[in-house]
């Protein structure tokens, strides 16, 4: 059983659109997982078009990787180098730490995750 950064079960980030490393709508991962698919965001408008400048279109759908494009409002599993790179641009979108990876809190600290926590209070 895969846990959060909270310590407790890991909780289904999304399942409309299914996301995820193995698509089961949860940030888990093995060492299989290079893009390390762990952060449970919020997608913003502000975040997409990020992403997109820096060479990640998560807008676009592509039918044939069964990818159907994101849009403000909907939740991912992103990279968590990805949001890292958001987080020093000053561009990353809220998280909901009940369903990000425990791993995750080897590259960024339990207070910057509260900061910016979309399901619990700091």
């Amino acid at each position: 059983m895969a846990h959060n950064v909270l310590g407790t079960e890991l909780e289904v980030c999304c399942s409309d659109p299914v996301t995820g490393y193995y698509r089961n709508g949860k940030c888990d991962t093995d060492a299989n997982d290079q893009g390390m698919h762990t952060v449970c965001a919020l997608m913003t408008e502000d975040f997409l078009s990020y992403s997109r400048e820096v060479g990640n279109d998560l807008s676009t759908p592509h039918p044939e990787l069964d990818f159907p494009g994101l849009v403000a409002g909907d939740q991912w599993c992103l990279c968590m180098a990805r949001w890292v790179q958001a987080h020093q641009a000053g561009r990353a979108p809220r998280i909901f730490l009940k369903a990000t990876h425990a791993s995750v809190l080897e590259f960024v600290s339990m207070e910057v995750l509260h900061e910016y926590a979309a399901d619990v209070e700091g």
